[in-house]
C-alpha cells in the first residue's frame, strides 16, 4: 500500500458475514488500514458464494470473495469459545474499529458488546451493520438484498407502472448500506481520535435505501403527496430510455438542451416547429415527439449516437453493459481497473474504489487465503509459539 495511504494509521477487526459489512471494509483496505478479517475455522460464508470460474466452486476462488477481500488479511477464530475470546479481546487492544453484522444483542451475549469494547480501548469504534437497525419493533429480523430495497422504499419506485414494483440489478441494498457504514465509522473514528470519545455506530439497511429515496419521502411528508409513482423507462419524449438498434438510449432533455438535441438528432427543422416551440408545447404534444424519438432511436447505433452527441453537447447517453464498462476509455485513462494475481484464481482485474483523493495512490491487493496470517497475527504479533497454534488449530480455536 502506497505510503500515502490516508488510513494506514487504523487496524480493524472484521466479524462481518454479509456483503455490506465486507464491502464497508473493504474501501478501508483500499485506502490503507489494516483490516484483518477474522473467519470461522470453516472459511467465512461469501466464500461459498458464486460465481465461480467454470461453474467449479472453491472456497479461494469465489467472484464476490476475490473481490470484497481485496487488500485484507485472514486469520482464522472461533470467537464462540472461551479461548476465542480472550484472544479476540487481546487484538481489540491494538484496534480502532470492529464491524460486525450479528443479530442485534448477540454480541453482547458474546460478552463483548461496546460497554465491554470501550473498557478494553477508551477509543474504539464498533460498527453494527443489520437489516433494521438495533431497535424498534423489527430489530432482530432477518432480510435478503430483495428485503431491504423493498422496505426502504426504492422498489415502489422501480419499474412500468401496470406491472409489478422490480428490484435493481445486482446487490444495490447491500452495496450502498456498505458504503454508508463505511463513511459513519470514518468520522466516528475521526472524532474517536480527535476527541477520544468512542462510538456505536448503528447501521440500518432499511434506512440506508429510505435516506436515498430523493424527493419522493420530503415530499410525502411536508405537503402528504404521494409522487412516488413507477413510471417505467421512459417518463416523456424528453425523459427515458429508448431501444436502438443494439441496446438503449438514455436522453435526459433539458429546455435548454433542445436546439442541440434536435440538432443532434437530424431534425433542425423541429425547432420552428409550433408543436414544440417550447417546454409547454412539448408537453402538449409529447405523443407526437415520442414517435419521433423512437424512430430516431431504433436506427441508432448507441455506441456511434453517444459520441456524435457529445460533440453536439446533447445529453445522450447509451446504457453499457458490463462488457462496454471494461472497454471503457474513460474509465481505463483514469486506471479504474486494478490487476492482480492471486496463488488459486490466477490474474484478476478487479474494480477500484469509487471515489479518488488527491494525493492519494490506491493499489488493491490481492483476497487472503483462509487463515493465510495466522502465524504472523498469532505468532509474531501475540507471540505465542508455532506449537501453541497447533494446540489451537486441535482445538478448533482458529
Amino acid at each position: 500500500m502506497p505510503e500515502s495511504a490516508p488510513l494506514s494509521d487504523l487496524r480493524i477487526l472484521d466479524l462481518s458475514r454479509g456483503i455490506a459489512g465486507a464491502f464497508c471494509t473493504r474501501l478501508f483496505a483500499e485506502f490503507g488500514a489494516d483490516v484483518i478479517t477474522l473467519e470461522p475455522p470453516s472459511g467465512h460464508p461469501l466464500r461459498r458464494t458464486g460465481p465461480f470460474a467454470a461453474d467449479r466452486p472453491h472456497s479461494e476462488a469465489g467472484a464476490l470473495w476475490l473481490y470484497l477481500a481485496a487488500s485484507k488479511r485472514s486469520a482464522t477464530l472461533n470467537i464462540e469459545t472461551p479461548t476465542g475470546l480472550q484472544l479476540f479481546r487481546t487484538m481489540v487492544e491494538e484496534s480502532n474499529i470492529i464491524v460486525e453484522d450479528f443479530a442485534p444483542a448477540k454480541i453482547d451475549e458474546l460478552g463483548i458488546g461496546f460497554d465491554e469494547l470501550r473498557r478494553i480501548v477508551r477509543r474504539i469504534v464498533l460498527v453494527s451493520v443489520t437489516p433494521f437497525g438495533q431497535t424498534g419493533l423489527r430489530a432482530g429480523w432477518k432480510a435478503t438484498n430483495l428485503t431491504s430495497f423493498a422496505s426502504g422504499g426504492q422498489m415502489a419506485l422501480t419499474g412500468d407502472p401496470s406491472r409489478e414494483p422490480l428490484v435493481a440489478g445486482g446487490r444495490q441494498a447491500e452495496y450502498q448500506t456498505g458504503l454508508q457504514a463505511f463513511a459513519a465509522a470514518a468520522v466516528a473514528a475521526f472524532n474517536a481520535d480527535a476527541l477520544e470519545v468512542p462510538n456505536h455506530v448503528d447501521i440500518s439497511a432499511q434506512e440506508c435505501m429510505a435516506s436515498a429515496l430523493e424527493l419522493y419521502l420530503p415530499w410525502w411528508a411536508y405537503l402528504k403527496r404521494d409522487i412516488s409513482k413507477r413510471r417505467g423507462n421512459v417518463l416523456s419524449a424528453m425523459v427515458g430510455v429508448f431501444p436502438a438498434k443494439d441496446g438503449f438510449l438514455g436522453l435526459h432533455i433539458m429546455p435548454r438542451n433542445w436546439p442541440w438535441f434536435v440538432k443532434a438528432i437530424g431534425r433542425p427543422e423541429l425547432i420552428e416547429d409550433e408543436r414544440f416551440k417550447d417546454a409547454h408545447s412539448r408537453l402538449q404534444n409529447n405523443d407526437e415527439l415520442e414517435a419521433i424519438v423512437y424512430e430516431w432511436a431504433s436506427r441508432q447505433d448507441p455506441r456511434e449516437a453517444y459520441r456524435t452527441a457529445g460533440a453536439a453537447r446533447a445529453p445522450i447517453a447509451f446504457a453499457h453493459t458490463i462488457g462496454d464498462l471494461l472497454e471503457s476509455e474513460q474509465l481505463r485513462s483514469r486506471d479504474y481497473f486494478q490487476r492482480v494475481e492471486h496463488p488459486a484464481a490466477g490474474k484478476l482485474t478487479l474494480p477500484g474504489a469509487p471515489f479518488r483523493m488527491s494525493g492519494v495512490d490506491t493499489s488493491a491487493g490481492r483476497a487472503p487465503l483462509l487463515g493465510e496470517h495466522n502465524e504472523a497475527l498469532y505468532c509474531d504479533e501475540i507471540g505465542f509459539s508455532p506449537r501453541d497454534l497447533g494446540r489451537l488449530r486441535a482445538a478448533e480455536v482458529i
